[in-house]
């Protein structure tokens, strides 16, 4: 399979990092040959029809700060839409940083990729936020594939444990933490019994935390995987517009001092029922999703199998790109499938 990446950042360089790794694995195990055609950064793109040797171009990038500027097909000239129309290519890969304003660049970039007939694998949660309905409707109509799993939960399998692991039964509603940063907030907040203040400056010094907190702190990212779950697992056709948001930035000492009262704590929860809503809720200390530090925990409710939880890491380079390639290999098997039939 071809693949033109778009986006080289911490997730970027880690997919191709996995490539390069378990290169033979996937060849043995698969019978998936991953050739990575074109990386496109801010700097420009890099492109060779034959497979770009990502033992070279991952060094120059540390080193250089683009791929641009290999010997190997370097393009400072060219854009990421220039790729993703003239190059040729199975799958686009998108990895760039979330917008959830207008979702721009990866929206363009991902309707150029269904136009010329590209399956699309990505990370970024704008997007799928702000349009993911149309955006589906697009891939069916350009008979293409569109995956997102490292969108919710990084490497942990959420959407995976709805859509294939509960398949037959139905899913009635939905709620769980699913922001790593806010978690670490209220947990440093709860067991250290420091201020929101003093709490969001340890999840910036560890990294947990940008220096722009907002996409976190106000409820924004999980409002975003909220509407990403809705519509894949529970075909609700909702937007972000759609989602009652409510951040942590008010939440007292006080507040967590009461709920320890009674057994609880508080926690930034995502929800849906006959609504979507992504607000501070005091929880038992006993319930499943109740998870400290910088872990995801989400809670299905199903028909038949009643409650499960799925726990893990919501973050990190590795982990995000180990979805990636989950991803293409889904693709892989569905379109093996459909030459079988």
């Amino acid at each position: 399979m071809r693949i033109i990446l778009i986006g080289c950042g911490v997730v970027g360089q880690s997919f191709a990092q996995i490539l390069v790794r378990r290169e033979a694995e996937l060849v043995k195990n698969y019978g998936f040959h991953p050739r990575v055609v074109a990386i496109v950064d801010r700097g420009g793109a890099a492109v060779n029809p034959k497979g770009l040797d990502l033992e070279k171009v991952l060094p120059l990038k540390a080193e250089k700060g683009t791929v641009a500027l290999s010997s190997e097909g370097g393009r400072p000239d060219m854009s990421a839409l220039d790729v993703i129309e003239s190059v040729e290519a199975e799958a686009m890969v998108e990895v760039t940083p979330t917008n959830i304003k207008d979702g721009e660049p990866a929206l363009s970039h991902i309707k150029t990729a269904f136009k010329s007939g590209k399956h699309v694998v990505t990370t970024n949660k704008g997007p799928l936020a702000l349009a993911l309905p149309a955006l589906t409707e697009l891939a069916d109509y350009n008979k293409v594939y569109l995956r997102f799993s490292g969108t919710v939960g990084a490497g942990t399998p959420v959407l995976e444990l709805a859509k294939k692991c509960l398949l037959g039964d139905r899913i009635l509603s939905i709620r769980g933490i699913l922001n790593g940063t806010t978690n670490y907030i209220l947990t440093e907040m709860d067991e250290k019994h420091i201020t929101f203040q003093q709490a969001l400056k340890n999840a910036q010094k560890l990294g947990y935390a940008e220096a722009d907190p907002s996409m976190d702190v106000d409820g924004l990212d999980a409002a975003c995987k909220l509407v990403i779950m809705a519509n894949w697992i529970m075909d609700k056709k909702v937007t972000l517009r759609n989602v009652k948001i409510q951040g942590i930035r008010n939440i007292t000492l006080q507040a967590l001092e009461e709920a320890a009262k009674k057994g609880c704590t508080v926690k930034l929860i995502g929800s849906i029922n006959d609504d979507l809503k992504v607000v501070p809720t005091e929880i038992s200390r006993h319930d499943p999703i109740c998870v400290g530090g910088v872990l995801n925990a989400v809670t299905f409710f199903s028909e038949f199998a009643g409650e499960e939880t799925v726990i893990g890491r919501g973050a990190g380079g590795l982990e995000t790109a180990s979805t990636i390639l989950r991803d293409l290999l889904d693709i892989k098997q569905n379109l093996a499938t459909k030459l079988v039939a």
